[in-house]
């Protein structure tokens, strides 16, 4: 079957959702979710056969533990599942509302955006996430991940769009995009048959995607997350802070990659998180305050711009708020950054002067996802300022369209 046999059953499928019931859509979720417990070992069999061919390939820890999933991975999928079909149906909410002078009745409704391309690399819990978030807010799904979890893929796709027909939904909800480089790029540029594209991934898949396509994109970022630890700091708080978005899982966007220490509290801090960093297994990249203990590597400018994905962390002392602001500005990827303080007045200065998708005020960085922010999943974590910013749930993923209604009204 060609890409375009594919966005053209999508288009279809699409006109379906767009008049289908909450009831309609809430029951595939749950299908979906049961099928994916149920025939668990078939997407572990699958996974099994993705990672050992990475592990032959020389895929590097980081990339291996977003590929690998588990029997409490895929429970997890499956309850994100059940989690967006418990939520809202954001299709029909009425925004806004009046009655004009002339006596037309006017309301802003939220409608389906209808074909929803998603560009993804290894992370195939994605797979279901993605298929979820369309399916609940009336989008068909075109899903394009990476050939490294091409057999994962193609078994959890396999059993959504079975547990969808199952229950009177079109199957063609949700496909697989497969094939080669010429697969990514049709699916890119197919403006009359796609609506809109969400690239989730590295640096460089992102800038091919918003570099190529045709078709309106969504961007989503890479997460060069910081942890600033203020003047008036917690130190004990600070340093579970730190630990915890650092190491709790280092491989994703919204673990934190660089570390700002303010020179008041450098002399009692510096030493101990470089410690307990150690302890940790984190190599520490930092400038010469941290560089003068046992095991620091002198950082480089490249270091503070890295996502490491890896137990690596880059650090450096400022002089004061202002400076951390400035060097956040300087390097962040505008994901996610972090205040440990117990001064009013420097959370709200941090957070007014961060321009960032998420700023956490004495809280780690992990938190900055769908499911932890209550929106039962994701699509992405957009860093881009227009339609969508910060983690990308239902509301994120349907448009508008005013409805008009009047009484035999002629302009």
């Amino acid at each position: 079957m060609t890409f375009i046999d594919l966005a053209r059953r999508a288009r279809e499928a699409a006109h379906w959702l767009a008049v289908a019931t909450r009831a309609d859509k809430d029951a595939g979720l749950h299908a979906m979710a049961d099928t994916l417990e149920t025939r668990c070992a078939e997407v572990l069999d699958a996974n099994e056969g993705d990672v050992r061919a990475a592990q032959e390939s020389g895929t590097p820890e980081a990339l291996l533990d977003r590929l690998r999933l588990d029997e409490q991975r895929v429970a997890g999928m499956a309850a994100g599942l059940r989690d967006v079909a418990d939520l809202p149906d954001p299709v029909g909410e009425v925004l806004r509302g009046s009655v004009l002078p002339n006596g037309l009745e006017l309301r802003q409704v939220r409608v389906p955006f209808g074909v929803v391309g998603i560009i993804y690399e290894a992370r195939p819990n994605v797979t279901a996430d993605a298929a979820g978030i369309c399916l609940k807010s009336g989008n068909a799904a075109l899903l394009r991940g990476s050939s490294t979890a091409r057999r994962t893929n193609e078994a959890v796709v396999h059993l959504l769009r079975s547990a969808a027909a199952s229950t009177g939904l079109p199957a063609d909800v949700v496909q697989l995009v497969t094939g080669g480089r010429e697969a990514a790029k049709e699916l890119m540029r197919a403006r009359d048959l796609v609506d809109v594209l969400v690239p989730r991934g590295g640096a460089g898949l992102i800038r091919a995607v918003v570099g190529e396509s045709t078709v309106p994109v969504i961007e989503t970022g890479v997460g060069n997350c910081h942890v600033y630890v203020d003047r008036a700091a917690d130190l004990d708080k600070a340093l579970a802070i730190v630990l915890n978005a650092k190491t709790h899982r280092p491989s994703v966007c919204n673990a934190a990659e660089s570390l700002l220490v303010h020179a008041d509290v450098a002399e009692a801090f510096v030493p101990r998180v470089v410690a307990a960093l150690h302890e940790a297994g984190v190599t520490v990249h930092g400038d010469d305050a941290f560089a003068r203990h046992d095991g620091v590597l002198p950082a480089s400018e490249d270091d503070y711009r890295t996502e490491y994905l890896s137990l690596d962390i880059a650090a450096a002392v400022v002089p004061d708020l202002d400076a951390a602001v400035r060097h956040i500005r300087t390097y962040s990827s505008g994901h996610t950054e972090a205040i440990v303080t117990d001064s009013q007045d420097a959370a709200r200065r941090f957070v007014a002067a961060v321009d960032s998708a998420a700023v956490m005020v004495n809280a780690s960085t992990r938190f900055t996802d769908g499911g932890e922010f209550g929106f039962g999943a994701e699509i992405g974590i957009s860093t881009q300022k227009l339609h969508a910013r910060g983690p990308m749930g239902l509301p994120e993923m349907t448009s508008t369209k005013y409805v008009v209604t009047g009484d035999g009204h002629v302009r």
